[in-house]
């Protein structure tokens, strides 16, 4: 979408208080996501070797950014996700099932060419995994998952308004979560976008999670890119709450049951990434050497817009702005971080 700041926009904290409350909230729910889904926090990598396979590669055309190191033969890439690293570590660090990690992850989007209200080149997420066992790769297992990360998100709203009663003139989150598939709504609006559809349906339901993302639709389209290699493309999905500032539906995790070596396999050949079963992660994970697991990233900036009502990312993060955003954000009093 087009930068867009509302009419009569005022933020609701200062620029200092929105700073204290950003540090505040990202601790609340970190503690709640742990608790819920049993986490435990673990550092993470800034980048990884190219060579290693373990570096996301979104939709295949992004750029991550890469360096030379001086006194080694490796080239280096800044994590775009951290959403295959997580698996391995899990083993390397002799997690079990129900057991699973959270980690701060910061990546640099170069080529992300929808620099608006909702997206920066700047990426902060939880990203979250853990493992599970074989029959817990089913739906219900991943709307169960699902609930609990809303539940934690809605949690976390009602502390922060008990904190800041300002905060309390916005609109409480819907808890219920109401889910669809990816292709429940292209039947439901042939003639829309996918993202139209994701705004008509989520104006409606509140919230809402929608499943089966990355494979094709019967109009021959994905509604959405993913990676062959992380999600299995028929248990994963997003969710998103409506965002009454913007009056958008605003993603706030991209998340699902982990690839086996099956549905690696097929996903691979359906994508046309044969040539990543040389890689050492792809090798692993189709020889079965890694656990079963779900996971994903929540982002942290979507996060605090939401809970603190701001009308622009750049009110929550740190990042570069072209000239047009810059003069429209002091035109309209909002500051950029």
């Amino acid at each position: 979408m087009e930068v867009m700041i509302p009419e009569g926009y005022k933020s609701i904290l200062s620029v200092y208080d929105t700073q204290k409350a950003i540090s505040l909230l990202k601790r609340l729910f970190e503690d709640r996501l742990g608790a819920l889904l049993n986490l435990y926090r673990v550092s993470a990598p800034l980048f990884v070797e190219s060579s290693s396979g373990l570096n996301d590669n979104l939709n295949g055309y992004e750029r991550p950014v890469s360096f030379d190191i001086l006194r080694s033969d490796a080239t280096a890439q800044v994590v775009q996700s951290l959403a295959k690293w997580k698996r391995v570590a899990l083993k390397r660090y002799c997690f079990f099932p129900g057991k699973g990690l959270y980690t701060d992850m910061n990546a640099i989007r170069r080529d992300e060419d929808e620099l608006d209200n909702l997206h920066s080149i700047y990426v902060d997420q939880w990203d979250w995994e853990k493992i599970i066992l074989p029959e817990n790769r089913n739906i219900d297992y991943l709307k169960e998952t699902v609930m609990d990360i809303v539940k934690a998100v809605c949690d976390t709203q009602d502390t922060m308004q008990a904190i800041y009663p300002q905060l309390a003139c916005m609109e409480k989150l819907e808890r219920q979560v109401t889910f669809v598939t990816a292709q429940q709504l292209e039947d439901m609006y042939p003639d829309m976008t996918p993202k139209q559809r994701e705004n008509a349906f989520v104006r409606e339901h509140k919230t809402v999670f929608i499943m089966g993302i990355g494979g094709k639709l019967k109009s021959g389209k994905p509604h959405d890119g993913r990676a062959p290699d992380y999600d299995d493309w028929d248990l994963n999905g997003d969710i998103l709450f409506w965002y009454e500032p913007l009056q958008c539906a605003m993603e706030i995790s991209s998340m699902g049951i982990r690839v086996n070596p099956e549905s690696l396999d097929r996903q691979l050949s359906l994508a046309g990434c044969d040539d990543r079963r040389e890689l050492p992660y792809h090798k692993m994970l189709l020889g079965g050497e890694l656990p079963l697991t779900i996971g994903g990233g929540i982002g942290q900036s979507r996060v605090s817009m939401l809970l603190l009502g701001k009308a622009h990312i750049g009110e929550v993060q740190a990042s570069i702005w072209d000239n047009r955003t810059i003069e429209l954000c002091r035109e309209m009093g909002v500051m950029l971080l």
